[in-house]
């Protein structure tokens, strides 16, 4: 249960209908306020609007039967990727069927279990770097977070430190980029022909094209060190010389710029996202904090040997709880391929199924205190239960996040160091609101004051 007065802060929900126009509205703002408080007990709730019918779905038998049971019978809708095909092109989030399965057969060995061994010491110099980079006093913690996962990501994918002049150029890109972006854009809501102008902002395709073209840079140079024959070891290497068992072919050019996109914005803002919450609550919650700095300076003086991990028990748990109140991408959207029946409810073939982690986290039907913070619940029945059937901040089945082993290593991890090194204490005043852009961050950042311990 939580050990500070008060729960972490949550949007307040709508307490009635509004209509489609306000609603769009509301999207563009922020996901996660314009939903309706019944959200938090629903099963299913049906939205309908003039061009298309969207069912919200909680219950975990149905989550499992669109995401696990027939995931190809629930493709993802092109409704969201409109909103982010200007980054991402074609990229492995965003296609379905036959391209996609090629894409994974691709990427999957590249994420497989034994290259998180190898990738590990780039985790821990980029978590020292962060812990370097840390001042005293009162700080913006989103930002040094955003900077502390770039560094993983390109330690890992490029083996460049985010110091590296190009690396610091996309991480700015990035950052500029994602304030600009909302999950959902008009395309999502009207059926807009394909030859009418998608409604994205100018700003978001400037910020677009600057990180598509300093990513082409940074494949161009990987793939000539390949042909020298002087290329890394790491994971971009493995990615572009990995053939599709099926057909033989690697990646081209431009797809392996969509596919280092997504890693981007997959690998980094999420892992950022989870990673301040985590800080914040840890503030929120000093007692947990100072057991996890007690138990990350025993497990941590192992040095950088994946086996630390294993001793990190209490940081993955307070990572999970991070992600579990705060899920860095609270909605995902699937489309209906044909006629089906969920709950008494006959929907439409090309009806939008939205599964949302910001809701299904939070049920109060399903989880003991679930606005609370308790990283002791993942040891009660109800938590091992709930983490089963109701806990899909990495999606889940075939479509399951590839880096999602990635993440779970990498998050814990430089919570450990940044806690071992660091008290973080809440800034009066300055309790964060969740809003969701591309992922869900603070409207205005997240301040906490560190003092060096």
């Amino acid at each position: 249960m939580s050990d500070a007065p008060g729960h972490p802060p949550k949007p307040p929900a709508r307490a009635g209908r509004v209509s489609l126009w306000r609603y769009m509205r509301l999207f563009r703002q922020d996901v996660l306020s314009a939903q309706p408080a019944r959200l938090y007990r629903a099963w299913m709730a049906e939205f309908r609007t003039p061009f298309f019918r969207s069912y919200l779905v909680n219950q975990p038998a149905i989550v499992d039967e669109v995401l696990k049971a027939r995931p190809m019978d629930f493709p993802k809708s092109d409704r969201v990727g409109e909103g982010l095909r200007p980054l991402l092109g074609n990229s492995v989030f965003l296609t379905n069927g036959a391209t996609w399965a090629r894409q994974r057969r691709i990427i999957d060995p590249a994420f497989e279990g034994g290259r998180l061994r190898d990738t590990f010491p780039a985790m821990w110099a980029a978590g020292e770097a962060a812990v370097a980079r840390m001042g005293e006093g009162p700080r913006e913690i989103e930002e040094d977070m955003s900077h502390a996962a770039a560094d993983v990501i390109f330690r890992t994918l490029f083996s460049l430190p985010i110091e590296d002049e190009t690396a610091s150029a996309v991480f700015h890109q990035f950052r500029a980029y994602q304030r600009t972006q909302p999950i959902l854009n008009a395309a999502a809501f009207l059926p807009l022909p394909r030859w009418m102008p998608r409604g994205h902002r100018a700003e978001t395709r400037r910020t677009a094209r600057a990180i598509r073209a300093l990513i082409r840079g940074l494949t161009a140079a990987r793939m000539a060190e390949i042909e020298a024959g002087t290329a890394p070891d790491d994971l971009a290497t493995k990615i572009m010389t990995t053939a599709d068992p099926e057909t033989g072919a690697r990646f081209s050019m431009e797809e392996m710029v969509d596919q280092v996109a997504i890693f981007f914005l997959a690998g980094h803002e999420t892992s950022a996202s989870a990673l301040g919450w985590a800080l914040y609550l840890v503030a929120h919650h000093p007692e947990w904090q100072e057991r996890l700095a007690e138990e990350a300076g025993a497990a941590l003086a192992q040095g950088p040997d994946l086996a630390v991990m294993g001793k990190l028990r209490l940081a993955r748990d307070i990572f999970r709880e991070a992600l579990r109140l705060y899920p860095p991408v609270p909605m995902m959207v699937r489309e209906t391929t044909r006629p089906e029946r969920f709950r008494d409810r006959d929907l439409p073939k090309g009806s939008q199924i939205v599964l949302s982690p910001w809701h299904l986290h939070r049920h109060e039907r399903l989880w003991e205190t679930p606005d609370g913070f308790d990283p002791a619940r993942w040891q009660t029945e109800n938590g091992r239960q709930c983490l089963r059937e109701a806990f899909i901040p990495f999606s889940a089945g075939a479509r399951v996040c590839t880096g999602a082993g990635f993440a779970m290593v990498e998050g814990p991890l430089l919570l450990a160091m940044l806690v071992r090194a660091f008290r973080f204490e809440r800034v009066a005043g300055h309790d964060p609101m969740p809003v969701a852009y591309l992922t869900v961050r603070a409207k205005d950042g997240i301040w906490l004051r560190t003092e060096r311990r």
